[in-house]
This record gives C-alpha cells, sequence and structure tokens, in this order.
C-alpha cells in the first residue's frame, strides 16, 4: 500500500457506547437521528458498508458491500476531538482531561487579564452561539475578550473580528495555552472569531485550535520519521500541535476540504492524507439541527464519489469519526458513542465485517502496517484480516 486517505467525519457517531451512561448520554445515535430526518442520501457509504456495521441495522443494508467496515468503541476518558483524535492516531487517554464546570480558577482569569491587557468577560461554561449573543455588544464596546468553558476540556475565547484582529486573538490564545498546564492543561484553547451586528452575530470558519501537544509519539510521528509524507488537511495540524505533519491544509469547511483532499488525490505522494471534516459537529451538532447535519454528510457523500473515481490501484480509504454530537440528543455537548470505520481500496477484501473494536488504536496499527510501518501504539492491526 503507497497511500492512505484517512477521513474523519468529525462527530458522526453511530449509537451510545457502552459506557454512555458515565457521560449522561444514554440514547444517543447521531447517525440515526440523521436517518430518520429522511434527509440523509449517501448511496456511496452504502455501496461501501456503513449500514452492514453491527448497531445499523435499523437501515436497509448493501447485499454485497465493496468494503471492510467495524463498529469502534473508544477506551479514552472522553467524548472529545482530542481524545478521539489522540487515540486512533495510537495513544488511549485513560484519565479525562481536566474540564472546569464552574470556570476557570480566579488566578488564572486575573493573570490572563494582565497578560492581555483586557478585560474577561463570562467565564463560564456556555453555548458558543449564545455567548456571542449574551456577551457580544460588551465585547465590542470594551474591547474584553469572551473566555468560556464546555463540557469539554477547553478554553474558548471570543471578540469581533473589527474590534480584535484575528490575528492578535491567535496570540492571546498562544498567551492562554501557554498558562494552562498541568492541573489546569485542557485539550485545547479556541479561538473563537465572530462578525455582524447584535443580535445578529457569526462565528466565522476563521477559528484556531491550540492544542496540547500529544504525551507520546503517535503513528504521525512514527511515519514522519520513517520518511512517508504525512498531509493533514482540515483541523489536523492543529489537533496534533502540527507533531508529524509534514504538509498541512487549515480548515476551510467541509466542501472546500474535501476539494483540497481529491487535488491531493492526484498529485504523486507516499503516505497518509489525514482529512478532518468538522462541519457536522461545529455548525449542526452543537445546534442540534438534524435537517443541516443529514444534509452535511448527504454532501460529503457526493463529493466521495468523486474522491471514490479518482482511487488508485495501490491507494486505500478509511473513513471514521472522532465522538458523537447528537443532533436529535438534548443539550449541546458531544455524546459518548461508538464511531464508524470504513475500510476500502483494490488491495482491500469486500464484505469483511470486524464488528466491534475496541480501541480506536486499531486503526493507527492498520494503517501503520498497511504503509510497512513497525508503529502499533495502543491498537492491533486489523490488516491481515482485510487485505486481498
Amino acid at each position: 500500500m503507497k497511500r492512505i486517505f484517512w477521513i474523519v467525519l468529525d462527530s458522526a457517531g453511530i449509537g451510545e457506547a457502552p459506557d454512555a451512561n458515565k457521560f449522561g448520554d444514554i440514547g444517543s445515535n447521531t447517525w440515526k437521528s440523521c436517518y430518520d430526518s429522511g434527509k440523509l442520501h449517501i448511496p456511496n457509504m452504502e455501496k461501501i458498508g456503513i449500514y452492514q456495521i453491527d448497531g445499523m441495522e435499523y437501515a436497509k443494508s448493501t447485499e454485497n458491500p465493496t468494503g471492510s467496515f467495524a463498529r469502534m468503541q473508544e477506551l479514552s476518558c472522553g467524548k472529545d476531538t482530542t481524545t478521539g483524535h489522540w487515540e486512533m492516531a495510537g495513544i488511549v487517554t485513560p484519565d479525562p482531561l481536566p474540564k472546569f464546570p464552574n470556570g476557570f480558577p480566579k488566578a488564572f482569569i486575573e493573570e490572563f487579564s494582565k497578560r492581555t491587557g483586557r478585560k474577561i468577560l463570562c467565564n463560564l461554561p456556555y453555548s458558543g452561539t449564545q455567548v456571542i449573543h449574551d456577551y457580544g455588544r460588551e465585547q465590542e464596546e470594551t474591547g474584553a475578550l469572551i473566555v468560556y468553558t464546555s463540557a469539554d476540556s477547553v478554553c474558548q475565547i471570543a471578540a469581533h473580528e473589527d474590534v480584535i484582529p484575528v490575528e492578535q486573538l491567535y496570540e492571546y490564545c498562544k498567551i492562554a495555552r501557554e498558562m494552562l498546564t498541568g492541573d489546569l492543561g485542557v485539550g485545547r484553547v479556541i479561538a473563537r472569531p465572530f462578525i455582524g451586528t447584535w443580535p445578529n452575530y457569526e462565528r466565522t470558519i476563521r477559528r484556531h485550535d491550540f492544542s496540547l501537544a500529544p504525551p507520546r509519539q503517535t503513528v504521525l510521528d512514527a511515519l514522519k520519521t520513517e520518511g512517508k509524507d504525512v498531509i493533514g488537511v482540515g483541523k489536523i495540524y492543529d489537533i496534533f500541535e502540527g507533531q508529524g505533519v509534514t504538509e498541512t491544509y487549515p480548515n476551510q469547511g467541509n466542501e472546500k476540504n474535501m476539494e483540497k483532499t481529491i487535488e491531493i488525490q492526484k498529485k504523486e505522494f507516499d503516505g497518509l492524507c489525514y482529512v478532518n471534516l468538522v462541519d457536522g459537529d461545529m455548525i449542526y451538532g452543537h445546534r442540534r439541527d438534524i435537517a443541516g447535519y443529514a444534509g452535511a454528510l448527504t454532501r460529503f457523500d457526493e463529493q466521495l464519489g468523486e474522491f471514490l473515481a479518482n482511487m488508485r490501484d495501490d491507494d486505500m480509504l478509511m473513513i471514521t469519526a472522532d465522538h458523537g454530537c447528537d443532533p436529535g440528543y438534548t443539550g449541546t455537548d458531544h455524546t459518548r458513542e461508538y464511531v464508524p470505520c470504513l475500510i476500502y481500496g483494490k488491495e482491500i477484501k469486500a464484505g469483511v465485517n470486524l464488528h466491534t473494536r475496541k480501541g480506536f488504536a486499531d486503526m493507527a496499527a492498520t494503517i501503520a502496517e498497511a504503509l510497512g510501518s513497525k508503529y502499533r501504539g495502543d491498537g492491533e492491526s486489523f490488516w491481515d484480516e482485510i487485505k486481498n
């Protein structure tokens, strides 16, 4: 195998995980909420075998799937982007990253305000769209920074682009990232620029994530060290703090990210192209927009048709997710769910049901073995089961 394309449909979970009760997510099922809407049309993923995956029997399945497939269970203690991607890249995180349900400590807020020279607003868990509605006008008037968190291990910093230029907002986020270590070491500090006038503010795609660096080697690091190309599209560079990535293309939304992936597909490279498509999570999941989420998956499947037509004989495609964010569920947070894994290529067996795999890290081990790397991380490869 020469080239692997690893596409993450961010938050596209496929049903509550066995430990969903610990996260308050019993009954969540992101994919089924989209399916039940009647607005989901995904013939390409159906043909590969999405509805052959264990637990997805509610949909009519393809009799002769063209790919192999599995249901993946997360072992890390979390339901967020960082732990999900770290695990699929080979690192299980047994202890949860710190969360701040009552806001960040006073000492941090005071020092952050001092170092940025700006007043701090909010400092509470908040919906990202609601927080700019409630605090955006004051932010515009005072030049303050809106600092908030969520049910995830994140510190989010919002400001109007006309008041604080985006590059300056990024610098403030870097200061917060330097400060948030140890017991305060959140998985991500996220810049959340917005535009518009109150009450019609809108967040822009110029968000930027400043992540903790992975604690040890991932499959990305191993492949890079071994001389392979590791191309990141979307948030991949941010999630891994750039570690292991040899070439990066920042997030521009699902459609343009897929256009970039298809462009990369037509070029020569040797290794991995790792893609994160975040719109389902960022735009539709958290906002509980079922029709929008189903539409995003449908549009991805349309572009997937073009991608499949361009695949070479020595290419492999793997489609998965990092957690759930059920648009039909209560609240606005991520949901603890299984995720799908579809594997397709000329060198991949058709119709192999891998059933439930415990640990997203099995994907990293499989990708490593397929590309000739000795890396396995915390996973077990299923390459022998799917290769022709």
